[in-house]
């Protein structure tokens, strides 16, 4: 069967719908211990939403010490964790119907550049596993790079044609740099520029019942 490799994050989930209250708990944090002062920059983030986790810290708090980001990624993990559990997230509209549909004509995985704790709590919470082969995170990849995450997935399971789903250009990039088709999916976190170098661009995963590969 084809592939077909999913991003999560503004692809698969709505992490809009958890991610202001979970950085403002990290940016409480940081008030209170006198690190930071000012608003909490969910802006930037969602500017930067889908970089490696260490970008982001590096980003959000560049003036930070190497540990503070240590302990901010972590506080903030755990509170998306507690979101994602307390059903305060959610997947995209009709994703489980059309994941369902789509896995009888391919092998379905997530290559994501979130940690396993926090995509093991999405999967779990809504059972993706009924129709995810395998879900990779990027911490499994030395390197960082979705394109070697995604490397590693065709490598492990013999991929010969498939496509990468994702909102942002380095799932599009992943997918150029492994030979596969790129669909860019037009929600929350995407950029219009990055959009124009995927192969298809589609406003609902719907659209992908009707792709032809």
């Amino acid at each position: 069967m084809k592939a077909m490799i999913f991003d999560m994050d503004g692809t698969l989930f709505q992490t809009n719908l958890i991610l202001e209250g979970a950085l403002e708990k990290v940016f409480e944090e940081l008030r209170k211990n006198g690190l930071w002062t000012g608003q909490t920059p969910i802006e930037q983030y969602r500017e930067i939403m889908g970089v490696p986790l260490p970008v982001v810290w590096e980003t959000l708090c560049p003036h930070h010490s190497i540990e503070t980001h240590r302990q901010s990624n972590e506080f903030f993990h755990l509170q998306l964790i507690e979101l994602i559990k307390g059903q305060k997230g959610a997947l995209y509209p009709d994703a489980e119907d059309i994941l369902e549909a789509l896995s009888t004509k391919y092998t379905l995985y997530i290559a994501s550049n979130g940690q396993k704790e926090y995509l093991q709590a999405i999967t779990d919470t809504y059972k993706l596993n009924r129709f995810i082969k395998h879900t990779y995170s990027i911490q499994s990849i030395p390197s960082g790079h979705k394109s070697d995450l995604v490397k590693r997935i065709i490598l492990e399971n013999r991929i010969k044609n498939g496509v990468v789903v994702g909102d942002r250009l380095s799932d599009i990039q992943a997918a150029k740099d492994n030979g596969l088709l790129t669909i860019g999916v037009n929600f929350d976190f995407a950029h219009p520029s990055e959009l124009k170098q995927a192969d298809q661009v589609i406003n609902s995963l719907k659209e992908l019942l009707d792709l032809e590969m």
